[in-house]
């Protein structure tokens, strides 16, 4: 009995740490968080798109190597981009996106102090109502590479909400 006690509770634990390295960057993980930002301005919700997935998962595949940020240039999708050392996570990424809302000026509908904003614009787009998402580890160094795609894209000019 105390055997069997003790392989259970190895097997919750085994279980729990296998749960939370996925935690925070799993589909639902990334849709939450924009679907969060975008509520706090009153726009609907993004849905998770297998196809946008596959999109993200093929261009961090080919940053992997390098973990330089550079876009896909798809002429089709939104995109956002980060990297991020140590156990940078998928939330860790939409988070830096969402903070860059500090240097949104919704009025004049452009970014303040020449301070980047166009990551948060991208999340909160109204127009856009599917994400996919990747996370790689890089090659070269103690680092994730971290893309969302949206559709329809965003930052063509109009006001995102």
């Amino acid at each position: 009995m105390g055997y069997s006690r003790n392989m259970s509770l190895v097997c919750a634990i085994l279980i729990a740490c296998l749960h939370f390295s996925y935690a925070q960057n799993a589909p639902q993980d990334f849709v939450n968080a924009h679907n969060q930002a975008r509520k706090e301005v009153g726009v609907g919700p993004v849905a998770w798109d297998a196809k946008l997935a596959k999109f993200a998962e093929n261009h961090a595949n080919k940053r992997k190597t390098d973990c330089d940020p550079q876009h896909s240039n798809s002429s089709q999708y939104g995109e956002n981009l980060a990297t991020g050392t140590g156990e940078f996570s998928g939330m860790d990424a939409v988070k830096l996106w969402i903070i860059e809302k500090a240097n949104y000026d919704y009025k004049s509908n452009s970014c303040t102090q020449m301070r980047r904003c166009v990551s948060y614009t991208q999340v909160v787009w109204r127009k856009s109502t599917l994400i996919g998402c990747a996370r790689v580890k890089c090659n070269t160094l103690n680092a994730w590479f971290v893309t969302c795609n949206y559709y329809p894209s965003g930052n063509n000019g109009e006001k995102p909400y």
